[in-house]
This record gives C-alpha cells, structure tokens and sequence, in this order.
C-alpha cells in the first residue's frame, strides 16, 4: 500500500513537474510573442514614430538625396529636380538643381547649386546679373515659405521637422524603394505645432511658413525603414505668390539613401557673396 501510493506521488509529482515546466514554456513563448507585438505596435504608432523621424535622421548622420518639386500654376505644371548630399548632425547640405524648360522650350538652363545651412540658403547660377563666381545668400527666416519651396528643392531636415507637427497619420502597410522595405504612413501636419517643437535652427522658418502659406495644414506621405529614417517623404504645400488669385499646389518629395555617405558641405566665405541686386530672369 505504501508502494502504491509513492508510485502515485511520483505520478502526480512527475505530472505537477511537466505541467510546471509547459507552464514555464507556454510563460516565455507568451512573453516573446507579447514582447514582439509591444515591438511591432511601437514601431507602426504612427504619431510617435513620426515625431521622432527628424532626430533618427540625425542619429544616422548623413545621406545621399534626390528632390523633386512639382508646382501647378495656370493650367501649367512645372517639375524641378535636385540630387546631391545631406548632413544631418550639423544641418548641412549641397544639391544641384536642374531647372525645367521654360515656355519657350530653352533647356539651357545652367543647374543651380545649392547650400543649405540652418538659417540660410546659398545659391550659384540664380538670378540674372549674379557673377558666375558669386553665391547669392538667403535668409530662410525672412522668406515667406521657409525655404520649403523658395529654393526648388525641401531643405531635407526642414522637410523631416515638419513631422514634429504631425496631427493625424495612420499606417498603410509596407512597400518598397530602392529595394529598401519601408513602412508608409499618412497624415496632415501644422506648421506652428512643428515650429514650436522643432530644433533652434528650424523654428524661425517652420514659423515663417505657416505665416506665409496659405494654410498651416501640410498633407505628407512619409516612408520610413526598419530603423525609422525617412526613405521618401511628400508634402503638398499651398501658398499664395501674389499673382494667383487662388493659391499654388506645390508637391515636394525628398528622397534619402546610401546613408553615411561623406557629405562635408564647407559654406562660401563672405567674399564671394553677392551683394547686389538681382534681376528677374
């Protein structure tokens, strides 16, 4: 009878162990399953994950950039593309950019190169009158759009701080550019809510843009990657340019790649800025 009933505990015991160790099993796989989940929600929450896309960019230091910028004016649409470079830890970047033809079909427009610098745009081969060898300086903070349209290309950071303004976005699921899998989200920002949150040498022009545009509202698609840097980000501003009655759609879209690419971006020295006045081409 005792051997019976130590047979029994050992049964019950040995039962009570594997059901403590499926228990233990069935604990952890949940705990991996939920830990990945909690992942998976972090990364598609689309307001957070947004707000934090400036500072991602500067976390990853630097890239490659293609721009474009479509304006719908008169019945007329006119696209004018960019590609150069970015620094994003020191707010710093070189583009090229290509004009379109104009009216009269002309196509030889020299490209005009760009650099962007918190605070201020420096531009060659713009603006008739302008020495081939001089930059002509501008003062983001003094222009009506805050150098995301003036320039023909979205300064690249100012395009990524207009997120901090993100009020509405939800995610749309994966796609993929450049061969790059990217979450898609969409949204509308305001650009004093991205102004009041942006870095020192945004907030002056983000504020001047939502003074000067025709509204503060921006609709964006943004791309994001694994690591939440912005892969292809589109805007569509609307603003007033005092000869339209109606306002101006203005698509921009900024394209990042080949992250860690060597972007040392030196600005002109003040002697070869121009100081004179600029004539209308």
């Amino acid at each position: 009878m005792a051997d019976r009933r130590q047979r029994q505990h050992g049964r019950t015991g040995s039962a009570m162990a594997m059901a403590g160790l499926m228990a233990g099993l069935w604990t952890g796989a949940t705990a991996c399953s939920g830990g990945a989940a909690a992942e998976d929600a972090r990364a598609l929450d689309p307001l957070d994950t947004l707000h934090r896309a400036a500072d991602t960019l500067v976390a990853a230091g630097s890239s490659r950039t293609r721009t474009s910028m479509e304006m719908a004016t008169g019945g007329t649409r006119v696209t004018i593309r960019g590609t150069g470079v970015y620094d994003f830890a020191h707010r710093r970047g070189r583009l090229k950019v290509l004009l379109p033809q104009d009216p009269a079909g002309r196509t030889d427009h020299r490209p005009i190169t760009e650099l962007i610098s918190p605070g201020a745009l420096f531009m060659k081969n713009r603006g008739a009158g302008v020495p081939s060898d001089k930059w002509v300086r501008v003062d983001t903070a003094t222009i009506s759009d805050g150098n995301l349209v003036t320039g023909g290309a979205t300064d690249p950071y100012t395009a990524a701080e207009v997120l901090r303004g993100a009020h509405s976005a939800r995610y749309l699921g994966t796609t993929v550019i450049d061969d790059t899998e990217v979450r898609h989200y969409r949204g509308t920002a305001d650009l004093t809510k991205a102004s009041k949150a942006a870095s020192p040498g945004t907030r002056a022009a983000l504020a001047a843009a939502a003074e000067g545009f025709a509204t503060a509202t921006v609709p964006f698609d943004a791309y994001l990657d694994d690591k939440g840097r912005i892969r292809k980000l589109e805007h569509r501003f609307s603003f007033l340019n005092g000869r339209e009655q109606s306002p101006v759609s203005v698509s921009s879209t900024t394209v990042l790649y080949d992250f860690g690419t060597p972007a040392n971006v030196p600005l002109p020295p003040k002697k070869d800025i121009y100081a004179g006045r600029i004539a209308e081409d």
